[in-house]
């Protein structure tokens, strides 16, 4: 039997640089998979913002990864969020085929919601590990992904132009103050 790991937290974490870490220190054969919603890298590799990058596979379907069962004893998965509730069953299928799953992505939207597939996804982990930011208003630990932004789109692809980390204490000012 295989297992899934979920890695999750806000913008700016670490989510992505764990995910890769984990694939490179296993010394198994691997395939990563990111969504094509995801377009501020190239399309067929994930980058962390410290610029450590690995070659992924850029789908639009999260049942495209289904094509690899029994051929990887890990599959990693960036930027879950963004997939349909469909990867719930995907992950489950790989994992229960033998496979190391390893899922990164956010586990709130900028409003501070639970995001997409994700807690799904974390209730049917075998692990989950929640990375912080740090806030770069009070300096704790931060839990959400503010965005600078008015726009009220759920998904909204940015970086640090767009977005900041904060803890709870900020991020609850500052929804106050809009």
């Amino acid at each position: 039997m295989g297992k899934i790991e979920v890695i999750c937290g806000s913008m700016f974490s670490g989510k992505t640089e764990e995910l890769i870490k984990r694939i490179k220190n296993s010394n198994k054969s691997y395939k990563v998979f990111k969504p094509v919603t995801d377009t501020r890298n190239k399309q067929n590799e994930i980058e962390t913002h410290s610029k450590i990058k690995i070659d992924a596979i850029t789908i639009k379907n999260i049942n495209e990864v289904l094509d690899f069962k029994n051929k990887f004893e890990i599959i990693g998965i960036d930027e879950a969020q963004f997939f349909s509730d469909d990867i719930i069953d995907v992950c489950n299928t790989m994992a229960n085929s033998g496979s190391r799953v390893i899922v990164a992505g956010l586990d709130m939207d900028y409003s501070g919601k639970p995001f997409g597939p994700m807690p799904f996804l974390m209730a049917i982990a075998e692990e989950v590990t929640k990375v912080h930011a740090t806030c770069i208003e009070t300096g704790e630990p931060a839990l959400y992904s503010f965005r600078k932004t008015n726009d009220r789109k759920t998904i909204m692809i940015g970086e640090k132009k767009e977005y900041k980390p904060l803890s709870r204490r900020a991020f609850i000012s500052k929804l106050k103050k809009k």
